[in-house]
């Protein structure tokens, strides 16, 4: 029998200072048996970075051929490609063409050793490559529950977390910016 994944659900109170974008969201997501805790953060956090009306959480590792989140339009075309970690940059080429916009949020302890050696082969794509700080990925990790309330505030590169169980900051590093 298959291991069943596991369901968290957030209620986000999402400030991005960013866009000028102020909403209240909720989110149920289903943890892969096979993700760990802080890729699922990860998630969560691009999810609140790119906030939009249609903007929907995948199977994720379940569906190979599906991004983590993603926007499809009315007419099934996808405008929004978003994936959480290292992927290959051949999974970026075939998401560009599918996509208007692809976006990969990388996060953990190889993130660097993954970015040197495939950086050259990004710069060929139209991909935006961001890079959350590890150690803050897993201080968010930490206070997870399974049902849970967060504040989110998003300001230049870096988002205030506050949850029942603590505070922290999150930042990131553009690597790659098409725009």
């Amino acid at each position: 029998m298959a291991i069943k994944p596991t369901i968290y659900k957030f209620r986000v109170a999402l400030t991005d200072m960013n866009r000028d974008h102020y909403d209240s969201v909720n989110l149920t997501i289903a943890q892969h048996p096979s993700e760990n805790v802080e890729r699922m953060m990860a998630r969560v956090l691009a999810f609140c970075l790119n906030a939009e009306e249609r903007l929907t959480f995948t199977k994720g590792l379940s569906a190979v051929d599906e991004p983590d989140i993603w926007v499809r339009e009315y007419d099934d075309t996808i405008s929004l490609w978003i994936d959480a970690g290292e992927p290959d940059p051949e999974r970026m080429k075939k998401a560009s063409r599918q996509s208007k916009v692809t976006k990969v949020y990388s996060f953990n302890s190889k993130s660097d050793v993954w970015w040197k050696q495939n950086q050259s082969k990004f710069k060929q794509y139209p991909v935006d490559v961001v890079r959350f700080d590890w150690e803050q990925i897993q201080e968010f990790s930490t206070f997870l529950e399974r049902t849970m309330e967060i504040s989110v505030m998003i300001t230049g590169d870096s988002a205030f977390i506050s949850t029942a169980k603590g505070d922290c900051e999150v930042t990131w590093e553009t690597l790659q910016s098409v725009e």
